[in-house]
């Protein structure tokens, strides 16, 4: 298979890494990633029909119903930038969602679960900050922004989002655990899944990803 159709998801509790790690293999393979939170986050910044039905389910750390999210995804895959592949952050997010890709004729060849202990995602996300302009993520301890204030990409201030608060991120644990850890099961039995444990400094969580792909697609 050519690296140029490669075509993959990433999976992990919310605050895992995923889309640390989504951008650095976007660039490493010249393909895009299409984060539907961040999208979902611009449409409820914008106060756009979509980004209101979605921001009480968001802010109470539920998922955003799935005819929503699918009717963004199949219009995003539909541009020229996906034709050479693209790495999905943050769908599909339960089984129906992935049965419901699989019936758009996307086919997915490499999906990449970063693993991380709950205990460890609570403590990380009290540390994340997010550019609300570009939707970029930082953390005071394993990514912070030159500053520490404000966005290295736009120069925006930093924000601490409301799901990042730890009585949310547990809300959100639970719903991943039971809606969205399934997903493994599903891609495992299609021979397309790759484990990688989550490590402390981003960058040996990336030499692992890596390396997970490049077995995946070899």
């Amino acid at each position: 298979m050519s690296k140029k159709n490669l075509k993959m998801i990433f999976l992990g509790a919310p605050g895992a890494g995923k889309g640390t790690q989504s951008d650095i293999v976007s660039e490493k393979y010249s393909i895009p990633t299409i984060s539907t939170g961040a999208m979902i986050r611009e449409a409820i910044k914008n106060n756009t029909e979509m980004g209101k039905a979605a921001k009480s389910y968001t802010e109470k750390g539920a998922l955003v119903p799935d005819e929503v999210v699918i009717g963004i995804i199949s219009e995003r895959l539909s541009q020229d930038d996906c034709k050479n592949g693209f790495i999905l952050d943050g769908f599909p997010r339960t089984v129906p969602q992935a049965e419901a890709l699989d019936k758009m004729g996307v086919e997915i060849n490499c999906v990449v679960s970063i693993e991380v202990a709950d205990d460890k995602i609570v403590e990380r996300m009290s540390g994340r900050r997010v550019c609300a302009k570009c939707g970029t993520s930082f953390h005071t301890l394993y990514n912070p922004s030159s500053d520490g204030k404000t966005c290295d990409k736009c120069g925006e201030e930093l924000t601490v989002r409301k799901d990042d608060a730890p009585e949310v991120v547990k809300s959100r644990l639970a719903v991943y655990h039971d809606q969205t850890e399934p997903l493994k099961e599903f891609y495992g039995k299609k021979g397309v899944l790759k484990l990688v444990e989550g490590q402390e400094k981003v960058e040996d969580t990336t030499k692992l990803t890596l390396k997970a792909i490049e077995d995946a697609i070899a």
